[in-house]
């Protein structure tokens, strides 16, 4: 019993001393565990496969013709919307599969294992990019299929794709500290989805502000998910990078600089 406690103790202090090399190796295994994880079970991907392709053709052709006249005019507007708000809103699984896994025990089998502590963790945000691409890349196919044509050129649609990735990746620590410090995963979903939801719909990303009552433009106009709206649509339609790309970035940035130590911090104290 004594050996095992020093085994024990002996492994955690060969963890803490991962050198940083190792760490980013052993970060890169675990991501590669979960590109295996999506390969498995590939109906992991049905949110980001089937959502840009139903959202773009529902909002399309519901508020097409009531907001810009005609479906082609409105196209330009939605595309970029539809494709915040769904790789946005696929950043809540990171939340939701990191608590299912500390549920399931996962967790508790790499603390076995001669790696750095902060692996699973790394491993599962890097991971989930795969799944930000996916969804980036079936809503700009979706909206060339509809005859959306970006005027900005194929560079300024790639910057623009890995800016909303970017941001993505930031906004996934948020729905990561909701992962480790929720019950449920269920639970983890309902309190992103709470937050997720009004600013998405709260937003520029459908409908054009001035249409909006004045006392909610205020809310909409502030609103960082309107920031990275536009900037996708200066880049897409325009080729123009402007102002909303450094505001993005930057909002992005005091995300992981705020998120990204508390959710190490209550990752460290829950494994």
């Amino acid at each position: 019993m004594k050996s095992t406690s020093i085994e024990t103790v002996a492994d955690r202090q060969l963890r803490n001393n991962t050198s940083f090399g190792q760490t980013v190796r052993n970060s890169f295994t675990m991501a590669y565990r979960g590109v295996l994880k999506i390969r498995r079970t590939p109906e992991q991907l049905f949110d980001v496969t089937l959502q840009p392709i139903i959202f773009t053709l529902m909002f399309t052709y519901i508020f097409g013709g009531a907001i810009s006249g005609n479906v082609q005019s409105y196209l330009p507007v939605i595309i970029p919307g539809i494709l915040v708000q769904t790789v946005i809103g696929t950043s809540v699984v990171t939340g939701v599969q990191l608590r299912e896994d500390m549920d399931k025990g996962v967790f508790d089998r790499f603390k076995s294992l001669p790696i750095a502590r902060i692996a699973p963790l790394a491993g599962a945000l890097l991971a989930d990019t795969i799944r930000y691409t996916i969804a980036t890349v079936l809503t700009f196919i979706m909206g060339y299929i509809m005859g959306y044509r970006p005027e900005g050129g194929l560079g300024h649609v790639a910057i623009a794709g890995i800016l909303v990735i970017v941001c993505s990746w930031a906004i996934s620590w948020i729905f990561a500290f909701f992962g480790v410090i929720a019950r449920t995963a269920s639970s983890v979903q309902g309190i992103s989805m709470l937050v997720l939801f009004p600013l998405t719909f709260l937003s520029n990303a459908f409908v054009p502000v001035d249409t909006m009552p004045n006392w909610l433009q205020w809310f909409v106009n502030i609103n960082p998910i309107s920031h990275l709206v536009t900037a996708v649509r200066d880049l897409v339609n325009t080729g123009t990078i402007g102002r909303e790309v450094g505001v993005s970035l930057i909002g992005a940035a005091v995300i992981v600089v705020i998120f990204a130590p508390i959710t190490v911090r209550a990752y460290m104290r829950r494994t």
